[in-house]
């Protein structure tokens, strides 16, 4: 099984737990006696903020490996159900455990984490189970796919608002490690947001040993999933070989620093996909099923713009997000003399550079107006009231894809 970067939400603040078959937690309602543990009281806060930042949900669900970051997570969770509000606001808390069956003995694992999160007080709680199947996107990929589009049903069917996931500080600083020796762009090396609709990510400031500190404090026994430190995995090695050795010979912090890295390079990253997308909607044009963008005003971009803004052309038409060699291949057809092409992009999308001789010759206009529908009245924009199209001014570039949408 690949390294499950495990999911949850939780909060604790008073240090309850109960026994549960391969995991121990003290009764949910009972308070250990003496002075709380800073790092539950740490823990408790995150998840307060990122709930209040969140909109204060009712109803969350916490997504359960019962590992020690999620485990840990459940916990915190576990607080702010028990007191029933947060700053408050009104909040139940309920849990689902998904099975991957890719492991002997996953069913068994699930049912002790379940357990364990019935005797932390979360109600109700679900077993999912998932099929991962074998798919050109590697194993680590398609578990997650698998993962979330189960957690995306049974919050629908818990009525959840926020689903609350366990990644730590460690996973973010691993994500940015891997991006970078994939030489990945901005997006990718911003790592994982805190928040990205209902899923819910409070625990990115948490170290991971600090999640083990909170189940020991709160006499949880997490489950310690074998892939993580399977070196078959590109993941565990970063995890086990390569974050440890950094932070041997660079010194304490590499960790906190990539992490640090990737919040500065999310609000890059956010800034230049709303500026791309704006350009996007006032550049792309259409003409039958093909979607064109008009090479002059392409070219006039910065760099930064234009890659994002043929990306999100192929995603219209159907296709996956290019590779930057993708990219800059169907960039360089603005170079090409004539006609040229296709460059084929991923998801089955092609990519031609029709010239301005070619359109003109054609009888064509460089494209429907701005925002108007596929198969839309020739000559004429429904946004635009009717106005004719403009005559060509200058080549294009043309994303068709492979298969057209069935009507």
């Amino acid at each position: 099984m690949p390294p499950t970067n495990e999911t949850a939400t939780a909060d604790a603040y008073d240090n309850t737990s109960g026994p549960a078959s391969g995991h121990t937690a003290r009764s949910a309602g009972r308070r250990r006696p003496g002075r709380l543990s800073p790092v539950i009281g740490k823990a408790r806060k995150l998840l307060e903020t990122a709930l209040a930042d969140a909109g204060y949900p009712e109803r969350v669900l916490v997504a359960c490996s019962g590992g020690p970051d999620s485990l840990a997570l459940a916990a915190a969770a576990a607080y702010f159900a028990r007191r029933g509000h947060v700053d408050g606001h009104p909040i139940s808390v309920g849990a689902v455990v998904v099975d991957h069956q890719l492991q002997p003995g996953s069913a068994e694992v699930a049912r002790t984490a379940a357990a364990a999160l019935r005797e932390l007080g979360l109600a109700p709680v679900q077993i999912r189970t998932v099929t991962v199947a074998a798919t050109g996107m590697g194993p680590e990929a398609a578990a997650r796919e698998a993962r979330h589009a189960v957690l995306d049903a049974a919050a629908d069917d818990a009525g959840a608002q926020a689903i609350l996931l366990g990644h730590t500080l460690d996973d973010q600083a691993e994500q940015v490690l891997l991006g970078l020796a994939r030489g990945s762009g901005t997006r990718s090396l911003a790592g994982m947001r805190p928040a990205r609709g209902r899923l819910l990510r409070p625990f990115l400031g948490l170290r991971r040993a600090e999640t083990l500190e909170i189940c020991a404090a709160e006499d949880l026994d997490p489950w310690h999933d074998p892939s993580n430190a399977d070196p078959a995995f590109a993941r565990s090695r970063t995890r086990v070989e390569v974050l440890p050795m950094l932070e041997e010979k660079l010194g304490p912090g590499v960790a906190e620093s990539l992490a640090r890295t990737a919040a500065i390079l999310q609000a890059d990253a956010d800034y230049l996909d709303s500026v791309a997308n704006d350009t996007y909607l006032t550049l792309k044009t259409y003409d039958g099923g093909d979607l064109g963008l008009p090479e002059d005003e392409l070219r006039a971009l910065p760099a930064a713009l234009r890659f994002r803004v043929i990306a999100k052309a192929a995603a219209e038409v159907g296709g996956q997000q290019p590779s930057h060699q993708r990219l800059l291949a169907a960039e360089d057809l603005l170079r090409r003399r004539g006609s040229a092409g296709p460059v084929q992009l991923p998801g089955g999308v092609s990519v031609y550079r029709l010239s301005l001789a070619q359109l003109q010759a054609a009888g064509q206009p460089s494209g429907e107006a701005p925002g108007q529908a596929p198969g839309g009245p020739a000559g004429a924009s429904p946004a635009a009231g009717g106005v004719p199209r403009e005559a060509a001014r200058c080549g294009k570039l043309v994303f068709r894809p492979h298969k057209r949408p069935q009507d």
